[in-house]
């Protein structure tokens, strides 16, 4: 399982990639190997805004269906419609090309608050 670095990381196993306006996001190499093989990804609207923990997709595989929750509050910038036609980007590339969305973050700080890339994998350890 690899857990990049430079990388924030939620509960709920997204990552988030900072970048000096927004934050993309996906889900990790940990979720997408409990998933099995994504065949179909659900996603939000350009310019909705959410809340942290709001649910803003899901992601279906051949053994279940599992939301997408908002790691920070912000608005939806840009979401990766190549999933729409390759959803297993999500298995192949999960911190590259299976990005799910972007959100231009009304709080930096709550960011911050997330896990690190140790205390990601102690969590997943765990399970």
């Amino acid at each position: 399982m690899t857990t990049p670095e430079d990388l924030k990381y939620t509960e709920e196993h997204e990552w988030l990639a900072t970048t000096a306006e927004t934050v993309r996001v996906g889900i990790t190499d940990y979720a997408q190997q409990q998933l099995g093989d994504v065949v179909f990804v659900e996603l939000p609207e350009v310019g909705r805004t959410v809340n942290a923990g709001d649910p803003v997709g899901e992601v279906e595989s051949t053994k279940s269906v599992s939301e997408i929750f908002a790691p920070v509050s912000g608005e939806v910038t840009a979401v990766n419609t190549a999933l729409d036609e390759t959803p297993e980007l999500i298995n192949s590339d999960p911190y590259g090309d299976g990005w799910i969305i972007e959100l231009a973050v009304t709080d930096p700080g709550a960011v911050d608050a997330l896990l690190d890339a140790e205390a990601y994998q102690a969590l997943t350890e765990k399970d």
